[in-house]
């Protein structure tokens, strides 16, 4: 009898456990967007007469977290001048809030995936979370279609986190891993794919720009320019 009832009581608490559970699932905020907004000024390339390709960029974050959409917005226009030497122009750049579970505000890719794949906001989108809980932790993380095989629904974002320096720099860096799809620095003086990204190393090299253009065309994340 004894033994029947320790089983019974631990069943009990089990049950309770997951019913607790169920609740807490329950009284989370739903994943929504709350607002939508395009940029009024895409950027042209540095030299809008020659064929070059379009660009639709996507950025998102979550309310609660303490990024700014003004920075956001300035530190992307800055980056798309970077990223014009290789005629490259955005069409549209989209700023998207969303809310949602707290931990979504923080990069971990079991998590991250299921953001992703919820949201499923057009490619490539740039992420401005609270921080990171990936290891190494990285400031900024870009994640291609060479990287993603073990995390498909993340392919093509970048993951930008809270207090980084040099944002615009850090966008357009890690946008070039996207749309080249590759993870290669470079240790060219001046250039934007040096291993530490700083002020002054802007530069990328027509075989770079080369890369982008046919990689992120052939993957669909640049059109033509008409």
């Amino acid at each position: 009898m004894a033994v029947f009832e320790y089983r019974k009581s631990v069943a009990v608490v089990i049950a309770l456990v997951a019913c607790s559970g169920l609740a807490r699932a329950a009284d989370e905020p739903a994943l929504r967007i709350l607002h939508r907004e395009m940029l009024k000024d895409p950027i042209e390339p540095v030299d809008a007469a020659r064929p070059g390709q379009s660009l639709r960029l996507t950025l998102a974050v979550m309310r609660g977290t303490e990024w700014r959409k003004e920075r956001i917005l300035e530190s992307t226009q800055r980056a798309m001048r970077i990223l014009a030497q290789c005629g490259i122009g955005p069409v549209s750049i989209e700023l998207i809030e969303f809310d949602g579970p707290a931990r979504y505000r923080t990069l971990f890719t079991p998590v991250s995936r299921k953001l992703a794949a919820e949201l499923g906001l057009p490619r490539p989108t740039v992420f401005f979370v609270e921080g990171t809980r990936n290891r190494p932790a990285f400031d900024a993380e870009a994640v291609g279609r060479s990287n993603s095989r073990t995390r498909p629904e993340m392919a093509d974002t970048v993951w930008i986190v809270q207090g980084t320096r040099d944002l615009d720099l850090v966008i357009a860096h890690e946008l070039v891993h996207v749309l080249a799809d590759s993870g290669e620095h470079s240790d060219d003086a001046g250039n934007l794919m040096r291993d530490e990204t700083a002020p002054g190393n802007t530069k990328l090299t027509p075989s770079q720009c080369g890369r982008i253009a046919r990689t992120a065309s052939e993957n669909g994340l640049l059109r033509p320019r008409p």
